[in-house]
C-alpha cells in the first residue's frame, strides 16, 4: 500500500513518523514537487493541484483537518483534478472539538463578565466596577451545528448559558434550542448577546455573517468567529462595531491570513485577534482516525466523513 502525504509550507516530519508508525503495512512518503507515481492514498492539507490531479490509483483522498474548502475551491477551477469517484474525507474532530470549547468558553466568559471593558479602563487608568451579566441574562448563539458546533453549543448548555443554534438543516442538540434554514435566521439571532460562528465554509455561507446579521442580534452583542473568515463582510463588522450596534468581536480566522499589517482590524480595539490557533488537528488523535478509515475502505467498509462535494461539508 502507498500513501502520499503533503502538507506544503508545514513540517510534515512529525504526520510522516506518526504514519509510519501506525500503518506499518504501508510505504508511507511526503509529496515533492514532480512526484507523479501512484499512491492508494493520500493524506493532504491544501495540496497543490498537482498532488491529486492525474494521480494513478487513489482510492481516497484524506483532508488534514475538518475544513475541505481549499480542496474545494481547487476542484472549482480545476474540475477534473480528483475524480468523483474518488471519496474526499474529512478528519472528523481529531482533538479539535475540545481547544474549540476552551477557545470559545474563554470568550463567553470574558465579554460576560465585561473583561474587555476592563482592559480599556485600565489603559486610561479608570478605577471603573461595572455591572457583571449573568449567564442567563446572556444567551449564546451558535452558527454551524456540525460535528465541532454541536459539540461546542452542548459544552455552552452544560455550563448554564442558555444556548440556541443554528445550520441549514432541522438538527437536536440535548439542552439547545435549535432552528434551521433562512426562515429561522431572525429568531434565532434575537437578542443574543454573543455569536459564535462554526459554518462550514460553502458559496451559500460566504458573507453571510454581515450587517442583516449584526442588526439582529441583541444591541451590544459580540462575535466569535472560529470557522472561515470568508463568512464575515468585514466592512460591515467594522461598521457595526464603530457605530455601537455590537460591542466588539474575538477574531481567529480572516479573509486573508496571515492578517495584512496594514488591516484596519488591527487598530480597532475592540477587536481581538488570534493568528487561526483555536484548534488545530493533534496528530497521533488525527493519524488514529485516518488509519481506521484507511482500513476499513480496505476491507470494504463505509466510513464516516465523506464529504459531499455539492454541499461542500
Amino acid at each position: 500500500m502507498e500513501l502520499l502525504l503533503c502538507l506544503p509550507g508545514e513540517n510534515a516530519s512529525p504526520w510522516l513518523d506518526a504514519f509510519s508508525r501506525a500503518l506499518p503495512e504501508a510505504a508511507v512518503r511526503a509529496w515533492e514537487p514532480g512526484d507523479t507515481r501512484a499512491a492508494d492514498y493520500a493524506a493532504v492539507w491544501k495540496p497543490p493541484v498537482e498532488v491529486l490531479k492525474g494521480r494513478p490509483g487513489l482510492k481516497a483522498v484524506f483532508n488534514l483537518g475538518a475544513g475541505v474548502d481549499a480542496i474545494l475551491e481547487m476542484l472549482e477551477r480545476e474540475r477534473d483534478a480528483l475524480p468523483a469517484s474518488v471519496p474526499l474525507i474529512r478528519i472528523e474532530d481529531g482533538g479539535m472539538a475540545a481547544q474549540m470549547i476552551e477557545y470559545v468558553m474563554y470568550a463567553a466568559l470574558r465579554y460576560m463578565r465585561r473583561f474587555d471593558d476592563y482592559d480599556r479602563a485600565r489603559e486610561a487608568r479608570r478605577w471603573m466596577p461595572l455591572e457583571a451579566m449573568r449567564p442567563a441574562k446572556f444567551p449564546i448563539a451558535v452558527m454551524g451545528l456540525g460535528q465541532l458546533g454541536a459539540a461546542v453549543a452542548h459544552a455552552l448548555a452544560l455550563a448554564g448559558w442558555p444556548v440556541r443554534g443554528w445550520s441549514r438543516t432541522a438538527k437536536s442538540i440535548e439542552g439547545v434550542e435549535t432552528y434551521a434554514g433562512e426562515a429561522e435566521l431572525a429568531p434565532f439571532l434575537a437578542d443574543a448577546k454573543m455569536l459564535v460562528n462554526l459554518l462550514p465554509s460553502t458559496p451559500s455561507t460566504r458573507g453571510l455573517i454581515g450587517r442583516r446579521v449584526f442588526d439582529g442580534l441583541a444591541e451590544g452583542a459580540y462575535l466569535v468567529n472560529i470557522a472561515r473568515g470568508a463568512h464575515v463582510v468585514e466592512a460591515d463588522l467594522l461598521g457595526a462595531i464603530r457605530r455601537g450596534r455590537i460591542a466588539g468581536a474575538m477574531l481567529d480566522v480572516f479573509a486573508q491570513e496571515p492578517l495584512p499589517d496594514v488591516h484596519p482590524f488591527w487598530e480597532e480595539p475592540r477587536i481581538e485577534i488570534t493568528p487561526h490557533i483555536s484548534a488545530v488537528t493533534l496528530i497521533d488523535e488525527g493519524v488514529e482516525q485516518i488509519v481506521a478509515k484507511l482500513r476499513a475502505l480496505e476491507r470494504g467498509e463505509t466510513v464516516t466523513g465523506v464529504v459531499d462535494r455539492v454541499r461542500g461539508y
